[in-house]
């Protein structure tokens, strides 16, 4: 056998351990040659004996024990374990900025890298954390080109969207009509609050930076011929100086509850009900949705922070239960 062929015979058997095995799915020595040579692959149990020690010899980690006079083998090191992956498996599910279809193909490449058994095994235990899936399938892209411009110090473009009660894409326009084509100095991407934003410099904020949606962002480039400021290089540094506050979950009795609330607070809605959720139009600066929560001080504390340009309609019960709530912490 030529170098060449040799040298594929030798990956094509650790990818299929690697693969295929782990210390409780050995493979038995001739079950191992037939499937060599199934790929096309010359083999036998002389020639596979001197193949796995070269592995060994050269640092893969193939390990081998007899039972019942047949030698059998595996791969039992990995560079990344089951309660890793798990762990990683169940932060993909649990990311809201994902679509469903990105967090289940994410999923399945991440436990790809287990062998075959405990990928199948991992992937039935799979809980959907997260059933608020945002809709925008461009969120990986965003997150490619915007960490290619950070790391080439370099501008990127793009245009913003809101949501509607629909749920419909409301692009930010000029005063001409036309998409507002935003060009910033991108710093970071930062996970809060459920959601993946875009950290930029600007210096017309009285932080120096200003957060994007990375989910509202659409058309994103790169733009070649910039070159981001000093500032902007300043706040890239300092990034791990910024903090966000979690929503914490809700807790007590579910119950229906109608809310009525300004017309610019449609995505908070959205973002903590889902995006199926159904907000039907009032008049031009109000809206109302009935959703599901369980009734507690935590639904009180996010509620109490749009102040006034949010509301409970019904039912009366829930709505006394909150004037309570507020008359206590005036006490």
């Amino acid at each position: 056998m030529g170098d060449c062929m040799q040298k594929v015979k030798l990956l094509k058997l650790y990818e299929f351990l690697r693969k295929e095995t782990d210390a409780d799915h050995p493979i038995s020595r001739r079950t191992l040659c037939r499937t060599l040579i199934d790929m096309g692959i010359s083999s036998n149990v002389r020639t596979l004996s001197k193949d796995i020690d070269t592995l060994r010899e050269n640092g893969f980690d193939v390990k081998s024990y007899l039972r019942e006079k047949e030698r059998l083998y595996y791969v039992s090191e990995r560079q990344i374990t089951v309660p890793e992956i798990k762990i990683i498996i169940d932060a993909v599910q649990a990311a809201g900025f994902l679509t469903q279809n990105k967090s289940e193909e994410l999923s399945g490449k991440i436990a790809d890298l287990l062998s075959t058994y405990q990928a199948e095994q991992l992937k039935k235990n799979t809980v959907r954390f997260n059933t608020h899936k945002h809709t925008n399938e461009s969120v990986l892209c965003n997150v490619e080109r915007i960490e290619d411009a950070i790391a080439r110090k370099k501008k990127v473009t793009y245009n913003y969207f809101h949501l509607n009660e629909k749920a419909e894409r409301e692009y930010v326009k000029t005063p001409t009509g036309r998409f507002k084509k935003y060009n910033v100095e991108p710093v970071a991407l930062i996970y809060n609050n459920d959601n993946y934003y875009l950290m930029a410099y600007n210096s017309k904020h009285p932080e120096g930076t200003a957060n994007y949606r990375l989910d509202r962002i659409d058309n994103i480039k790169v733009s070649e011929e910039s070159t981001i400021s000093k500032e902007a290089i300043s706040k890239i540094e300092g990034v791990a100086e910024f903090t966000g506050e979690a929503f914490k979950l809700f807790g007590g009795k579910t119950s229906n509850v109608v809310l009525r609330f300004s017309k610019e607070l449609v995505e908070p809605v959205f973002d903590k009900f889902g995006e199926d959720t159904e907000i039907k139009k009032i008049n031009k600066k109000a809206c109302k949705a009935a959703v599901n929560v369980r009734v507690s001080p935590t639904f009180f504390g996010w509620l109490a922070q749009f102040g006034g340009k949010m509301k409970i309609v019904s039912p009366a019960s829930v709505k006394e239960k909150y004037e309570n709530h507020l008359k206590a912490i005036l006490e």
